[in-house]
């Protein structure tokens, strides 16, 4: 299992400050999609040159245009690439070839698909890499978890492909750890954190106890 932290931070500063304390632990940093909104690439562009073996994940959620747009992320550094996986298959398609032509890997977000089993396995076969169910953060406020989705997830496509986010914290950590996803990504739970190395430490002992 590896553990992805998703900075929600519009601020190319902030990222960098909480990427210098955990740079040499985390297994995927993510830029998300905030940052990208408010300053595009350049937050990617940061990490990759100040620590060019750090995983680092763009999450564009490409929904158009996606060799073109694939394209540009590739080249500002990003190791993965997200999608949406209700975007039009010819779009996903035209990721997954440019992300693999660049060396990079592609997660397909699963946010708002209805029926996770069918389209988990389209995108499978489509090449994505990997596959993530996702709790938005206003689903998050009616009391909606994204574990029942993960089960399901994991049923139709196996372990290996499988990620999640949406909610995870330290408390609820032990749910996800026991379906063995690929990737679990944590937020806020992280980055907001008193002490962002700590909070990154506890969650792997969690997850490899």
């Amino acid at each position: 299992m590896k553990l992805q932290i998703a900075v929600d931070i519009a601020d190319s500063k902030k990222i960098m400050e909480i990427a210098e304390q955990i740079a040499d632990i985390i297994d995927i940093f993510e830029v998300g999609t905030p940052a990208i909104m408010k300053e595009g690439m350049l937050p990617v562009k940061m990490l990759k040159k100040a620590y060019p073996d750090m995983t680092v994940l763009a999450d564009s959620k490409i929904v158009d245009g996606g060799a073109i747009e694939c394209k540009d992320i590739c080249e500002c550094g990003a190791d993965i690439v997200t999608v949406l996986a209700l975007a039009d298959s010819a779009t996903i398609k035209e990721v997954v070839k440019t992300a693999h032509q660049y060396g990079r890997k592609v997660l397909a977000d699963l946010l708002c698909v209805t029926d996770i089993p069918a389209r988990s396995r389209e995108l499978i076969e489509m090449g994505v890499d990997y596959i993530g169910v996702h709790t938005g953060v206003d689903m998050q406020q009616e009391g909606r978890t994204p574990l029942a989705d993960l089960r399901e997830l994991i049923r139709a496509v196996g372990t290996d492909c499988s990620a999640v986010a949406g909610g995870v914290n330290l408390r609820s950590l032990p749910d996800y750890a026991a379906e063995n996803p690929e990737i679990i990504i944590a937020g806020s739970a992280l980055y907001k954190a008193d002490d962002v190395r700590k909070a990154v430490l506890q969650m792997k002992e969690v997850m490899h106890s």
